[in-house]
């Protein structure tokens, strides 16, 4: 079956194949982990840990880890050996109980499965561009595998118990690892030009390093100011909300729902996305931001949780896809995972900083903790509002 799919499938629909299961593993985390930990014994400052030592090991690797991708005779290599990696870590989980088991193996596991994501979505981007197709039909399947694990899977957690999880995440990122195989080949036959059509001098390799100005870096900032915010969504908004009394039931779709947003975003984005300059993007999750984590903070009721949880179409998804477009427009196609690896670095490092304050602020303050997500939104507006006083947009790819 593999060897068919991969001789007649489109390389769009081989991408979307395994993109579908980029965020499955995450999506069974979010659903599962808190509430499992919990269940151990770890109070809420102990699991911001947890959470957070992994993006401290994101933090050093991604630069590294897409300096090798791009280095490749492919991407598609680099996402085969990190997709083997990733199956193989979860394993001790089923001999730790304790709190520094559960730290060191946990670490291991959710940092070879965030290495997958910017690597992949580096070379869909590069390879849909070149054959002029739409990279947010081909990206919004992994919305969808996101979906169908929180929303999805998410509902055993009322039939299965927590207990269930280890097992999940196992069956997950196997599966996703023998995916991997079917992946096309993403580079381009020959060197391109830069996509803002700037040629390259003859004889100068373009280097990322040429690219981190702060009128560059400020919009990245500013996204994994507004990102850091959903990675507390992913670590604590389960646990959270069933503490403050919301039902078993309503917690797979309440994650669920933010990604179905997410997803009819990215597939209605070739339609209306070209209209918007990326950095209107990232200011609009800014915005988006402000305002879910805002209301979140008040603990409101279920119903205006489902609605605010639909705001990630924008506060994720819009945001997500300005960056990568703007990275996309401003880099190489030599360096485009690396550039991808260090905004990917930048939303890693925000978000170590996030988990580990907001599990102190759980611990004092319950719900009102997002009050924190409150002021990183402002600080990312203010970011992307300076970018584009220093430099504004010459069309719409800026």
């Amino acid at each position: 079956m593999p060897s068919v799919l991969s001789r007649s499938a489109s390389p769009e629909l081989r991408a979307s194949v395994y993109q579908f299961t980029v965020y499955i593993p995450g999506g069974v985390a979010s659903v599962f982990l808190g509430i499992w930990l919990n269940e151990h014994g770890l109070p809420a400052d102990q699991i911001g840990i947890i959470n957070a030592l992994p993006t401290l090991c994101l933090l050093l690797l991604n630069i590294i880890v897409g300096r090798i991708a791009d280095k490749a005779d492919d991407w598609r290599t680099a996402l085969i050996v990190i997709s083997l990696a990733s199956a193989l870590a979860p394993l001790p989980l089923y001999f730790v109980s304790e709190f520094w088991g559960i730290l060191l193996v946990w670490a291991l596991c959710a940092t070879s499965n965030g290495l997958v994501a910017p690597v992949i979505d580096a070379a869909t981007v590069r390879m849909t561009r070149r054959n002029g197709t739409d990279f947010g039909a081909v990206r919004a399947w992994a919305t969808v595998g996101y979906v169908f694990a929180a929303a999805g899977i998410g509902l055993l957690l009322n039939v299965l118990g927590s207990g269930a999880f280890v097992t999940l995440y196992v069956i997950t990122v196997v599966a996703r690892a023998a995916l991997a195989y079917l992946l096309p080949r993403f580079r381009a036959p020959a060197p391109k030009l830069t996509l803002a059509n700037v040629p390259e001098p003859v004889g100068q390799r373009s280097r990322l390093k040429d690219s981190l100005q702060l009128w560059f870096v400020l919009p990245l900032v500013a996204f994994a100011l507004v990102n850091s915010s959903n990675a507390v969504i992913g670590s604590f908004g389960a646990l959270l909300w069933h503490q403050n009394g919301i039902p078993t039931y309503f917690l797979g779709p309440l994650l669920g729902i933010a990604a179905v947003g997410e997803a009819i975003l990215m597939f209605g984005w070739r339609r209306f996305g070209g209209r918007v300059t990326a950095r209107n993007m990232i200011l609009a999750a800014a915005l988006a931001g402000l305002l879910r984590f805002t209301v979140m903070a008040f603990n409101p009721p279920v119903e205006v949780l489902f609605l605010t949880q639909t705001l990630h179409a924008f506060s994720f998804g819009m945001g997500y896809f300005g960056v990568v477009h703007f990275i996309a427009n401003w880099t190489n196609e030599a360096n485009a995972a690396e550039a991808q690896g260090f905004a990917n670095m930048l939303n890693m490092g925000a978000a170590m900083l996030a988990l580990i304050v907001f599990g102190v602020l759980v611990e004092h303050f319950g719900s009102y903790a997002f009050f924190y997500s409150t002021v990183t939104a402002i600080v990312a507006i203010v970011c992307v509002l300076v970018s584009l006083r220093m430099r504004p947009p010459k069309s719409l790819v800026g």
